[in-house]
Parts: C-alpha cells; structure tokens; sequence
C-alpha cells in the first residue's frame, strides 16, 4: 500500500508486505525514527502514530530524548552473564538476589534511564526513595508478606547498590558507558566498632544446658531424633568453629578421628568445602564424643502414617514389619536435614535469642563464640584465623575488640612516681654524702 502523510507530512505510516500492522516513521531530534502502530485498521493505526510522534516531541522538548543504552539494557544483559561466568564459585541463591533486587527495587527506579544519566546525584535520589518508601505496596514484588514497618538497613542497601555497580561495570565492559560515578553514599560517619552476636562462657553454658534437657525429653516422642541431632550440632559447631554452610556440606568421609601431636588427645580433623572453597579444621578435644554419637546414632525410621494405619485398620491387614535401622555411611551428611527452625526455637525458650545489644543470635554465633572462646583462652590469634579460614583483620576487627582479655591491666595501670617523692631521697642522699 502507498505511504500515507499525516501532521502535514510530520509523521508517515505504511504497511510492510510481510505484516499485517500498520508502521510509522517520524524524523525528531535530527534522526529518523520507526514504530509499530501495532494496529491493523488505519485510522486506529493513525491516531497511534500521532500520539508516538507527540510523545517523542515532548520528550525532545525536555531534554530526555535520548538513544543510548539504557540501565534496563545493562540489567539484562548483566543477568544473562553472570550466572554462567560465575557458575560453581557463587551460590545460587545469591545470583537470584541479584535478579530479585534489580526486579524489585532497582529497574523500577532506574529502568528506561539512559546510563549516562544514572549519575551520583541519582543514586542518592534512590537511597532517599528507598528509606521514604518502604511502607507503601511494592506492585513488582511477589511477595504475600505485608510493607515492612521501618526502612531498610544499611546493609541491605549496601547490596542494592553493589548490584547497580556490578550493573554500571557490565555496561563499561561493552562501551555503553564510560566511566563508574560515584556511589559511595554522602555524609557517611564512621560505622561503630560492633561485635557480632555470640554466646558469653555462662550463656554458652545456658544454651547446651536447655538443648540437653530437650533431647532427654521432647515435646513429642516423635521429635527425640530431632532434638538429639540439636544438641549434637550445638556441641560440634562451639567445638569445631565451622560456618553453618560447611557443617551441612560436611559428610562422614570429611571427618577423621585422630590424635594431638602435642598432647596425643583425640581431636577431628575435618577436610571443609563453602565460602571459601576446600580447607582444614582441627576441633576441640570436645567435638570427639559429639561426633562418636553423631556415627552411632541410627537414622530414624520411618513407619507408617496415620492414614496408612487407619486404612489398614479398616481392611483389616497386619500391621507391617518394623523397618530395619539404618546407620549412617561415609556418603551421608553429617547433619542431615535442617534443623534450624528447632535451634531457632531453642533460643527462643531459653531467651538467648537476642543479645545485649539487640542483635538476633543464629547458627552462626555459634562460629563467633568458638573464636572468642579460643582467644580467651589466650590461642594465638593467627592460628584461630587459619583454622577458621579467615583472616586476623577479620578476628581484630569484630571478635577480639570486645574481648577484655585483650587487654593488659599491669601495661595500662602504670603510675609515675611523684615528683616530691623523689625530691625527699635526693635531699637523703645528698645528707649521706655530707
């Protein structure tokens, strides 16, 4: 068909041979431009291209018109990349995070934003629209939970903008940026000196207290397994200082009992995969007994339901044969399952779930008070470091801070003589010379 004029020859629309939608193309901003009307009827097909030739008018006019790249076009192809560049070394929850964050939070604020224009001054716009926005519906969110009733943390905001830099490199990489601005955040005080949530020697004591007792007896018959397997994880991860990650990687061919060259007691020495790839650990004497029982106890069995039994009690069948018990192999995790939800609990029975300063205590603590643990006892901080498969910095800087012992009271309590003292045995000693 003949290309029809519309606007006094502003804007033109066609029809392709191969497509049954009406085109439309428009010169604005010194380029021409095309668009699908998406319309099959001309005169709806004309009304569309009018509104798309205003639309880019308008844009030109406030100075948004603009062809580069924009952020949404680096979010993707970010997305497309990073989960097969990074395969096997990064988790995969936290590669979805990335996805989630940039959905959620990220494309919404910064999406059809050419990337010349995600500049500092931007990124502080997001900060102060995440810290205003936080009770109000997310629509992009797939979440059932309610708006969260207080602003997000720091830290949470820290990653969002990890994610926005790790988007901003992915287009430097391909040429559609030039440079990183700036998004370091403004008026930034320096962060307190926290330590992370740990057990003290006497709530340490409290806690393996109350998981034993829960072990010796449970709410229900049906949860005794559950509650021994607690109380071991308890003991073995205060004696080995392992990160909650590596204890549930761990399997039974990791673990070797073996003797201290020192001192010729029992210890395990346990071959670590997680964070930070493959290590080693040598426990506490302590984690040798836990581990034994660990070995010892057989996995549990599972009968029949209680719909099972009632059908069967209705057909009038024979109950069936007790399943025969079932140890653990050299293949098998050491704590299978997740027993998170009932450690969770216990703290929460035991009112150790928040510490002194409002921090929630997880599985993880159980990693910090080992290391607070060991430099109390005076262990040599870079040997707890290397047997932890971390670094002194990290122990300096959010364990051995708040540990008094660190501190040397006959160095800091030093007093100087007083003068007159001093002067009273000179005039002594010059009356002996006399």
């Amino acid at each position: 068909m003949p290309t029809i004029e519309l606007l006094g020859g502003k804007v033109q629309i066609y029809q392709r041979g191969n497509s049954r939608f009406w085109q439309a193309r428009a010169s604005v901003g010194n380029k021409q431009r095309q668009f699908s009307t998406k319309q099959e009827i001309q005169d709806l097909a004309a009304k569309a291209a009018e509104a798309w030739y205003f639309s880019l008018q308008g844009k030109s006019q406030a100075g948004v018109l603009n062809d580069r790249p924009t952020f949404k076009k680096a979010a993707d192809q970010f997305l497309k990349e990073y989960g097969v560049i990074t395969e096997g070394e990064r988790s995969e929850k936290w590669t979805e995070s990335h996805a989630i964050r940039l959905r959620v939070h990220l494309l919404p604020f910064f999406g059809n934003l050419p990337l010349d224009k995600v500049t500092p001054g931007k990124v502080q716009e997001y900060r102060v629209h995440r810290m205003t926005t936080y009770g109000a519906p997310n629509a992009h969110s797939k979440s059932q939970h309610k708006p969260k009733s207080k602003p997000p943390a720091r830290s949470t905001l820290h990653d969002e903008v990890v994610t926005l830099r790790m988007v901003l490199k992915t287009a430097i990489r391909h040429g559609w940026l030039e440079h990183l601005p700036d998004l370091t955040p403004p008026y930034r005080t320096q962060g307190k000196i926290v330590h992370r949530p740990w057990f003290s020697p006497e709530e340490y004591k409290q806690l393996y207290e109350a998981a034993r007792a829960n072990a010796k007896a449970p709410e229900r018959a049906h949860y005794r397994w559950n509650a021994e397997q607690v109380y071991d994880f308890v003991l073995f991860m205060a004696n080995t200082g392992l990160r909650p990650d590596e204890a549930f990687n761990l399997q039974h061919r990791d673990v070797t009992i073996a003797q201290e060259e020192s001192n010729k007691a029992e210890i395990l020495e346990i071959e670590v995969r997680g964070k930070r790839g493959v290590g080693h650990c040598k426990s506490m004497p302590g984690a040798v007994r836990v581990y034994q029982r660990l070995l010892a106890r057989a996995k549990p069995a599972h009968g029949e339901s209680r719909r099972e039994r009632q059908l069967r009690r209705k057909s009038g069948g024979e109950p069936p044969a007790m399943p025969e018990l079932e140890y653990p192999k050299p293949t098998d995790p050491v704590f299978p399952g997740n027993h998170i939800k009932l450690f969770n609990n216990l703290l929460e029975r035991a009112g150790l779930k928040i510490d002194r300063d409002g921090k929630a205590r997880t599985a993880y603590s159980l990693r910090h008070t080992y290391i607070c643990m060991r430099l109390m006892e005076g262990a040599d901080i870079y040997q707890v470091a290397k047997n932890c498969r971390t670094s002194v910095e990290m122990i300096e800087k959010h364990y051995a801070v708040h540990l008094k012992n660190t501190l040397d009271a006959a160095a800091i309590n030093v007093v100087r003589k007083k003068a007159a003292h001093r002067k009273l045995k000179a005039k002594a000693a010059s009356m002996d010379a006399d």
